[in-house]
């Protein structure tokens, strides 16, 4: 038994380093190694990995392509696979699920070996699990946030480029050099895409696929219907600067108002979770007692729950207005 957990717990240490390295490379490294290889000249790569790395990294491979092949062609890996690219996460599903089962495995284990509780893997290993999902929504939101901020300037920036007399595709250019994070990488790619052989409006439309923007998807909107119909673009940009302005200015005004009671939504749900999580932990036979064995008193935990769940969606959707 000892020995089965040292070679899971072994894997799964493994599998988080090399999605790690992988995520945090720059990317101009991968990108000369990957050139590297169609090189006309031969070239000598020094390799200054030990063997033991070089086994760990072969190792971690053949558990993501394994998880890759079971994985593809399914639309949660699709979904997922778009969620890492929006957070700007290097790493493919495949990957970021291996990450998630070794960090969920090495916490459930830590903790059932510390605790002496079969509890604790279910619990620590759940929360080991979720937590990597968690972060990359938190990536994503606040990078999606950034660019939202970021839009009313670049639409500004963009008319008057236009009214200057540059095309669209040149004032996309100056923002792709001359924009921030997340703004400028992403309209660096459109520009990319267009010199790759894609039509503009085409690579407009993969950028509101990649950026869930509603702000975004009314410049690109703007941006298609005058290209079909004419007008005068920088006025039309100029119109959705203001606007896109001034509902930023709302939305943090609505979320400084409503601030303390989704901070109330969020203790009120999370507090039960969390103390029954640390006496399941420290008092097993305390909170077992509710539900082994069946009987009436199970419904009692049910309706916790269900009472928990129901007051928090009712909170949030009291302090989620739209704009």
């Amino acid at each position: 038994m000892v020995t089965l957990l040292t070679i899971l717990v072994a894997v799964a240490i493994i599998a988080i380093a090399v999605g790690l390295q992988r995520s945090l490379a720059p990317e101009s490294r991968r990108l000369e190694q990957r050139l590297a290889r169609y090189g006309a000249r031969n070239t000598v790569v020094l390799d200054e990995t030990t063997g033991e790395t070089r086994q760990q990294s072969a190792a971690a491979a053949a558990v993501t392509g394994m998880v890759g092949r079971s994985i593809q062609g399914r639309s949660f890996a699709q979904d997922l696979q778009a969620d890492l690219n929006r957070a700007n996460l290097k790493l493919t599903a495949a990957e970021f699920l291996s990450i998630q089962a070794a960090i969920g495995l090495i916490l459930g284990l830590t903790g059932t070996i510390i605790l002496q509780n079969p509890a604790a893997i279910v619990i620590l290993g759940g929360v080991g699990f979720y937590a990597p999902k968690w972060w990359v929504k938190r990536r994503e939101n606040a990078r999606l946030k950034a660019f939202n901020e970021q839009l009313a300037d670049t639409i500004a920036l963009m008319s008057n480029s236009l009214r200057s007399g540059m095309s669209l595709l040149q004032a996309m250019e100056m923002i792709s050099r001359e924009g921030a994070e997340p703004i400028g990488p992403e309209f660096s790619r459109v520009v990319r895409e267009i010199g790759l052989g894609v039509s503009p409006q085409d690579a407009l439309e993969h950028l509101v696929r990649r950026i869930k923007s509603d702000d975004l998807d009314l410049m690109v909107t703007a941006i298609l219907v005058q290209h079909e119909v004419g007008g005068n673009l920088s006025k039309i940009l100029d119109t959705i600067a203001f606007t896109i302005r001034e509902r930023v200015k709302i939305k943090g005004e609505i979320r400084a108002i409503t601030g303390q009671q989704r901070l109330a939504g969020y203790m009120l749900a999370g507090l039960p979770v969390f103390v029954t999580g640390i006496l399941a932990l420290i008092a097993p036979k305390y909170i077992f007692a509710f539900i082994t064995p069946v009987g009436p008193w199970t419904a009692l935990p049910i309706c916790a729950v269900l009472g928990i769940v129901f007051g928090f969606l009712v909170i949030q959707k009291v302090v989620a207005i739209e704009v």
